[in-house]
């Protein structure tokens, strides 16, 4: 590795590279390095491969999309196997089928035996590897660095994807010209190895635990619950679907561009995707500048801009002098995109649902790039400007969701663990036994009512979020001064996760519903009768 500029800039700026000083995240930082350029190896050779085996644009874009679609169709399970298992495990296994994946490709290759169903086959076996590994990485990235330093970490970790997407294509096209694609699955097959030597070794603190695991079943539901009660996580996802699915057809479509407009073999297509890369790397390393200048909002509307402007000079402009730029300026604006929307995702997620959320964060991002690269081939089939312009005209629209949906509000958000407390309760039932019924019952003063109503919709959300499947508000009829929040819960074990689950910005909601109310709050347990053990008498 090159020498590393100071961690500290000047006026205790955060240099790019802070993270780096933390051991694991430096050894896994070079580790993904080395996999992300085999990756990128395995990209070049499937999509050339694909262009000699077949001349249709539509199955070349397919590549991208066959790569991408698991992440769609497996995502938030992902997200909750990463949950509610040892994530280092998870990832060691994923890792290992994918390096399996990548040799079998490198094997059928060599025989010849490879045609286009089994490329796309084997593509979407490896991109399920990734699929079920995202989130658990993802998931991790928090608990290598700081906080203060955690979005650095995360666009550091696009250096080492675009530092692969820069110098693995270039070196991937000179190996397919020299020796045929079967060399470059090959590289990619090794190139597993140093990821799963960190990870074998990396032996992380294990948290206590009091409760039962969740079942893969609850972990979805909870994941699903929590996404449709969370709208700071809705807003990051909207904005996502409003960017990955156009801005995919720059890349989708890079391969037809490549060789039949421009009429170029594998080695110049290595050199035009590894411009994509290099302006990523450059806009990482930038990062820390591009947040002090620009808020994420606004940041993520010009990069959507630059890569729709650039996207329309690559389709019309059949000039490698034009595109090669084009290409450098869109990938920084992609990585910028991207990065600040993983940040987001992030921001807006407590550390019992990290990979859940990301699950649903990576499915709307790769799942868009995978149908829109699909729609981009279909169109491409009839226009290759075409497809292009069309698709720089719907990103520009897209940006019209930062009017609604703000990524600026994840600053007002602080998802740190609140100190639990314990339920007050005399009859301890089995932590399976349920359902169990919540109510909280508040006095509040006549001239109060509608604040109060109002600020119990933001609880209920909470309350959903955090795992209740039913709630209500409800007034009595006799003394109309009093309102009695009632919610339902599966089980005991999941109510008691729900006190573990208190976030700091919660508690502070709770802080204000409590300023319209007189007096205590009186909280009350109830079990089903017929759950096992309820009726029987204390011990």
């Amino acid at each position: 590795m090159t020498a590393i500029a100071p961690l500290d800039g000047p006026s205790g700026r955060l240099s790019a590279w802070a993270p780096l000083r933390h051991r694991v995240f430096a050894f896994l930082f070079a580790a993904q390095l080395g996999s992300h350029i085999g990756s990128f190896f395995q990209v070049v050779a499937a999509s050339w491969l694909m262009g000699d085996l077949s001349s249709s644009p539509t199955l070349v874009a397919l590549i991208q999309t066959a790569s991408l679609l698991p992440v769609l169709l497996f995502g938030l399970l992902a997200g909750a196997l990463a949950d509610i298992v040892d994530r280092r495990h998870l990832l060691l296994a994923t890792q290992a089928w994918m390096l399996c994946c990548a040799a079998a490709l490198t094997v059928l290759t060599a025989l010849d035996l490879v045609t286009p169903v089994v490329l796309l086959g084997l593509t979407f076996a490896m991109g399920a590897g990734a699929a079920l590994m995202g989130p658990a990485w993802q998931a991790i990235q928090p608990d290598l660095v700081p906080r203060h330093e955690f979005t650095q970490a995360v666009a550091l970790s696009s250096v080492t994807f675009n530092t692969g997407r820069t110098v693995g294509p270039a070196l991937g096209g000179v190996l397919i010209a020299a020796a045929g694609p079967g060399w470059a699955f090959g590289v990619n097959s090794v190139s597993f190895l140093g990821v799963l030597a960190v990870l074998f070794v990396w032996r992380p603190e294990r948290a206590s635990v009091r409760l039962p695991a969740e079942t893969l079943s609850g972990a979805l539901r909870t994941g699903w619950r929590y996404g449709a009660n969370a709208p700071a996580l809705r807003g990051v996802l909207i904005r996502t679907a409003a960017f990955a699915p156009a801005a995919a057809a720059i890349q989708a479509l890079l391969p037809t561009v490549v060789r039949d407009e421009l009429g170029l073999g594998s080695g110049s297509f290595g050199v035009l995707l590894g411009c994509f890369g290099l302006g990523a790397v450059v806009a990482a390393l930038l990062r820390p500048r591009f947040d002090e200048v620009l808020p994420r909002d606004r940041l993520m509307v010009v990069a959507s801009f630059v890569v729709a402007a650039a996207m329309v000079v690559t389709g019309t402009v059949p000039s490698v002098w034009a595109i090669g730029p084009a290409l450098f300026v869109a990938g920084g604006a992609w990585t910028t995109a991207t990065v600040t929307l993983n940040v987001s995702a992030q921001g807006v997620l407590p550390w019992w649902v990290r990979a859940r959320g990301l699950g649903l964060y990576m499915l709307v991002l790769a799942g868009g790039i995978a149908i829109g690269s699909a729609i981009w081939g279909a169109v491409a089939a009839w226009s290759v400007a075409g497809a292009h312009v069309a698709a720089a005209t719907l990103l520009v629209l897209g940006t019209a969701t930062a009017l609604r949906w703000r990524l600026d509000v994840v600053d007002r958000l602080d998802l740190r663990p609140a100190t639990p407390t314990e339920p007050m309760v005399e009859l301890e039932p089995s932590p399976m036994a349920g359902p169990v019924l919540v109510t909280v019952s508040y006095r509040v003063p006549e001239q109060r009512h509608a604040d109060f109503a109002a600020m119990m919709r933001q609880v209920e959300l909470d309350r959903r979020r955090s795992g209740a499947e039913q709630w209500g508000l409800f007034r009595d009829l006799a003394d109309t001064d009093l309102f009695v929040e009632t919610f339902v819960v599966a089980t005991w074990s999941e109510h008691l996760r729900q006190h573990e689950r208190r976030t700091v910005t919660a508690d502070v909601m709770r802080q204000e519903v409590r300023k319209y109310v007189d007096g205590d709050v009186s909280v009350a347990h109830l079990i089903s009768a017929y759950a096992p053990g309820a009726l029987r008498p204390t011990e």
